[in-house]
């Protein structure tokens, strides 16, 4: 298995045809100029020790150079073996609210954004633990399956936006199914869903499912985002309304994510503008027994760029030797 740890770069071996396009527009406009002084072949006929031929050939040895030169920029790597690695944590599947109410604007710019920022910076400080995103509305799905790519994760974090799931509505319940069924084969014990929503729920009951949660082993904690008092929701530059032109205010529903939080033998937690609540949670976690995962991995990674920086200085030097006349030296000469 080749691995390129610079990959970037191989989008340098684009310029290649671009070699070859510009030499022969330069030949072209070189033709023209021969033209001016008269008959082209007689011209040439003046300039005897010039070889086309060899303008080619340098190029196609320049190209060359030029692309093992890249191959080796890009640091190509050999997997050595493979590797049984294993790690200690707890695997976290944070279930996101993306209903319309949470565009209302509790927090700087809304809350769907402040939540997004938050979770960020809980990815930054995770070590060893798996993390899952579950994005819900009226319906839930699998955002990011369970996986200690933090990367990945907060590049999917980064794409969530109200119109992630296209029913609307405020399905907690069966987020919270889907994030039972999301975790791992390995995972027993450090089993936790953090469940970010405002708790206007409307569709099904949180509260039994997040005691089959509990039953199971797994622990739901709440975080309420949003103001008792309520806000509107702007949308498309327009605040909105029902269907009788009232304005729409959608309220944060404390009771509803209490419940919750008891019955999962989690914790609830209200969030602030300073302190979102993911981390007095994600401390909370850090008091479960950690989980011991394993997975095959390839390490010991051999550089080859050595190798392909060698193959190139050899097609440069190849190329600064030969130059654009005709040798002068013949293999079969005649003699008159």
């Amino acid at each position: 298995m080749i691995n390129f740890a610079e990959g970037q770069y191989l989008l340098l071996l684009l310029l290649i045809p671009v070699f070859f396009l510009v030499q022969a527009i330069i030949l072209k406009i070189r033709r023209k100029r021969i033209r001016k002084f008269g008959d082209e072949k007689l011209v040439r006929q003046l300039m005897p020790s010039y070889s086309g031929s060899k303008v080619w050939l340098r190029l196609v040895f320049f190209s060359l150079a030029f692309f093992f030169f890249v191959i080796g920029l890009s640091r190509p790597q050999i997997g050595a073996k493979l590797k049984t690695h294993e790690t200690k944590g707890a695997e976290i599947m944070i279930v996101l609210d993306v209903s319309n109410s949470m565009l209302a604007q509790d927090y700087s710019p809304n809350r769907l954004e402040r939540a997004k920022l938050a979770i960020s910076r809980l990815v930054d400080k995770l070590r060893e633990d798996r993390i899952g995103l579950i994005v819900f509305a009226g319906n839930s799905f699998v955002q990011l399956p369970i996986t200690t790519d933090y990367v990945s994760a907060k590049m999917f974090l980064n794409s969530i936006t109200t119109d992630s799931v296209p029913i609307q509505g405020t399905a907690i319940g069966d987020a919270i199914n889907t994030a039972m069924r999301s975790f791992s084969a390995q995972s027993e014990k450090s089993r936790a869903i953090i469940v970010i929503t405002d708790g206007e729920n409307h569709e099904d009951d949180p509260v039994e499912a997040a005691k089959l949660a509990a039953e199971a082993g797994i622990r739901v904690y709440t975080i309420g985002v949003g103001s008792p008092e309520g806000k509107p929701i702007p949308m498309n530059g327009e605040l909105l309304k029902d269907k009788e032109g009232n304005i729409v205010v959608t309220r944060l529903d404390e009771k509803v994510l209490q419940d919750v939080a008891a019955e999962g033998n989690g914790v609830y937690v209200r969030a602030g503008n300073s302190e979102f609540g993911l981390n007095p949670v994600i401390d909370d976690i850090r008091k479960l027994e950690d989980e011991k995962y394993s997975s095959i991995v390839f390490e010991e990674y051999d550089e080859q760029f050595m190798y392909f920086f060698a193959i190139a200085l050899f097609f440069f030097v190849l190329e600064m030797l030969i130059g654009d006349r005709r040798s002068k030296k013949h293999l079969f000469r005649r003699d008159n």
